[in-house]
Parts: C-alpha cells; sequence; structure tokens
C-alpha cells in the first residue's frame, strides 16, 4: 500500500474535480485544511483561464506557507480524449507550473504519464473496471481511482470491496476508492478496505467555497439514494444524476432509461437544453443519504477528522476485545 501524500495530508482524503462545482476557492480552502484538493482543467472555458486559476492556487498556497501554515498538495483533471481539443496545451502549462497532481479520465497515455513524471508529479487515473486499470497501469500512472457503484459524476458498477481487492492484487501503487463517501467513518471503512486515500465529491459540493448554485446544495440534502438515477442520456457515458433536476430539466423516466445520449435540442424546449452542459442538471452520488448541510470547507475536515478518528478508536477497541 502507498499513499505518497501521508506527510501532509491531515486526513487521507482527496477532494475530487468536479464539473463546474471545484474551482480555486475550493482547492485552496482543502489544502489549506489538509485535504488535497482538486479542479477539472475544463472548468475554466480556455488555457489561458486555465493558466489563471494554476498561478493563483500556488500563490495563494504559499503565502499559506510563508505564514507557517502546511498545505497539501493539489491537482487537476485532465480529460484524455480525442474529444478534448486542449489536452495538449492544457498539459504542456501543467508542466510548466509543474502541478503535483494530475489526474486523467477517460484514456490513460504513457506520454502524458511521462511528461507528468518528468518533473516529480505524479499521474492517478480513474479506472471502473480491471481492462481499463490494466491500460493504466501498463501506462505508468502512480494511482487507480477505483470509482464504484453509487459514486456521483461518471461511476461504475462494481461494489468496492472486490474491485478494490481485485485492483491490490496486480497493482502496488496508490489505490483510491471513490464512491458515496460522505463522513469520516467512510473514510476509516476505505481504508480497512485496502486503498490508501479515499476520493470524495459529493460531500464537498456542500461547502460554502463550492461553485454550486445554493438550489443544488439544497437538493443535495434533500435527496436520498433513491433520488439518485444512473444514466447516459445526460453525456453519453452512463453517470449520476439527481432525479429531481432531471425532472425539472424536462427529462422523463422513458428518457433516462435508455442507453444512448438525449438530444436536448430536439427533444427538450430552449431553456432546458441548458442541462446539456450539466448546468441544470446535477451530479451526486448515493452519498447524499448521509449530508443534510453545507458548511465551510474548515468546519467539515474538522468534522471528518473527528469521525475518522472516533471509528478507528472503535475498531481499536473491537481488536482488543477479541484479543483479551
Amino acid at each position: 500500500m502507498a499513499n505518497p501524500y501521508s506527510d501532509s495530508l491531515r486526513l487521507p482524503v482527496v477532494a475530487a474535480p468536479m464539473f463546474l462545482v471545484s474551482g480555486p476557492e475550493l482547492v485552496i480552502a482543502s489544502c489549506k485544511h489538509g485535504v488535497l484538493g482538486t479542479f477539472p482543467a475544463l472548468n475554466q472555458r480556455s488555457s489561458e483561464g486555465f493558466e489563471d486559476w494554476l498561478v493563483q492556487i500556488r500563490d495563494a498556497l504559499a503565502a499559506f506557507a510563508d505564514k507557517g501554515g502546511t498545505p497539501a498538495p493539489f491537482g487537476v483533471n485532465l480529460i484524455v480524449h480525442r474529444s478534448n481539443p486542449r489536452v495538449e496545451a492544457d498539459l504542456e502549462l501543467v508542466v510548466k507550473h509543474e502541478v503535483p497532481l494530475v489526474i486523467t479520465s477517460l484514456g490513460a497515455v504513457s506520454d502524458l504519464v511521462d511528461a507528468v513524471h518528468s518533473y516529480g508529479g505524479r499521474v492517478f487515473h480513474d479506472v471502473t473496471n480491471r481492462r481499463h486499470a490494466e491500460k493504466a497501469a501498463e501506462a505508468g500512472v502512480d494511482g487507480l481511482i477505483c470509482v464504484c457503484a453509487g459514486a456521483g459524476g461518471h461511476a461504475g458498477v462494481l461494489n468496492p470491496m472486490p474491485f478494490v481487492a481485485e485492483m491490490r492484487s496486480f497493482f502496488d501503487g496508490t489505490i483510491l476508492l471513490a464512491g458515496c463517501l460522505s463522513t469520516g467513518r467512510d473514510v476509516a471503512t476505505a481504508m480497512q478496505m485496502g486503498a490508501d486515500l479515499a476520493y470524495m465529491g459529493t460531500r464537498f459540493i456542500n461547502t460554502a467555497e463550492s461553485r454550486a448554485p445554493e438550489g443544488y446544495q439544497k437538493m443535495i440534502a434533500d435527496s436520498r439514494t433513491a433520488d439518485i438515477v444512473y444514466t447516459a442520456a445526460v453525456s453519453g457515458v452512463p453517470a449520476s444524476f439527481l432525479r429531481p433536476s432531471l425532472e425539472a430539466a424536462g427529462l422523463t423516466e422513458d428518457m433516462w432509461k435508455r442507453s444512448a445520449k438525449i438530444d436536448f435540442g430536439k427533444e427538450l424546449d430552449a431553456v432546458a437544453a441548458e442541462a446539456k452542459a450539466w448546468k441544470t442538471v446535477w451530479s451526486a452520488g448515493q452519498g447524499v443519504a448521509t449530508i443534510a448541510d453545507s458548511l465551510p470547507v474548515a468546519e467539515l475536515v474538522d468534522r471528518l477528522a473527528v469521525e475518522y478518528r472516533e471509528a478507528l478508536r472503535e475498531q481499536a477497541d473491537r481488536l482488543a476485545a477479541l484479543s483479551s
């Protein structure tokens, strides 16, 4: 097992990069409070804007360190797919600014891994099955993010217990577990299952530093596991969305049960067509079941730390009882 950030994290947690939600504010706050903060490069609509964010984050964390703080590293998510025309330009900026962690999605490319390794950075890759994981391992990635059933965004369908164990059977790098992690107890459970880091997305949507609108955060707080719909209708790739947001955009159950992507412009009115960019169709994972509020990152991390320690103490007590 390998957590390369154990000396710089308060908790073994990565605040996952979320489309339209994660920005510099969330990244900086996460890193200042001991959680590895990340954001998608495509949350900035140009490579120039992406570089502005990189500079903003690095300057803020450097200033924090100058005042005696110990910030966690930060990372960016790059979509490695021919449909993303910016990947080469954004990678050049990642190398220029020596971003500590790059999270790749929709493709693992050895040239990208080599470029990040050239300055000492690390690459973690999203996987939903063994075939994708083996390809990523062959490309030389440093970590595999096991995106399991119930996760927000582009989720998989596998149960976390066998999935993590299977990845560990052939991969000796960092293993991250993603899917339905919202509490410190969940983080402890992920470690017990063999993960090195917990990959937490939905819980960080409901923070003061998130870019999610108030209505989005309220919907998460009001939702339960049954309110999460897993469908390919929105983006063409299976992903998890909040049922009330699908219904508000005009989608019917018949629409989201289709396997093909919906042509919003033809099947819905012009207003609902905004959902094409995920602006009104909101993603979340089944971890909504244990989210009832929205609070600053500092308070969230404090809560997670207390819950994490309590879970570890309870487990230690159980072990002691077994050996007595």
